[in-house]
């Protein structure tokens, strides 16, 4: 995006489960994109349709977290994939995800479909080497370590 251009209403939408530095970095790289920054929650059962998982923190909650950052404007617990229905409602001028997603036919029809009202998907650096994924496996891992190591104890004891 040239930096020429500040939008007044910016908008980004995801899950933001286990909310870690990649989320922060997208929000906070969204902000100096706008005036206000309208951020969606992906609701439960959303995550559930789409990702076939369950979250580990519930939605509100997870909404609290992110309304409680300096960068964001406003929250919203969505139940939609579909950014133009939200665009419908919430009337923002841009909208931002990370760059990861650049090239998926989703985002693709996705740009389509809110190119034909005006407003453009803006891709914003990705933070590599983190993600909710990642840090839920790590989280596994630190456990099956930690309960080996009780084990040992236990069994030196």
């Amino acid at each position: 995006m040239s930096d020429e251009k500040k939008y007044k209403i910016g908008y980004t939408q995801g899950t933001f489960d286990l909310f870690h530095v990649g989320h922060l970095n997208l929000l906070e790289n969204a902000k100096k994109q706008c005036d206000i920054l309208i951020v969606g929650i992906n609701s439960d059962q959303l995550v559930e349709q789409y990702k076939n998982k369950k979250v580990n923190i519930r939605d509100y909650d997870r909404a609290r977290i992110v309304k409680a950052l300096k960068v964001v404007d406003q929250v919203y617990i969505v139940k939609t994939l579909d950014k133009k229905k939200v665009w419908s409602k919430l009337k923002f001028d841009a909208l931002f995800i990370g760059d990861d997603w650049k090239g998926n036919p989703r985002w693709e029809e996705t740009e389509k479909q809110l190119g034909e009202v005006g407003v453009p998907v803006e891709y914003l650096p990705h933070t590599d080497g983190i993600s909710t994924t990642q840090l839920t496996q790590k989280i596994k891992n630190n456990n099956k370590q930690n309960n080996k190591k009780e084990k040992d104890k236990e069994d030196e004891r």
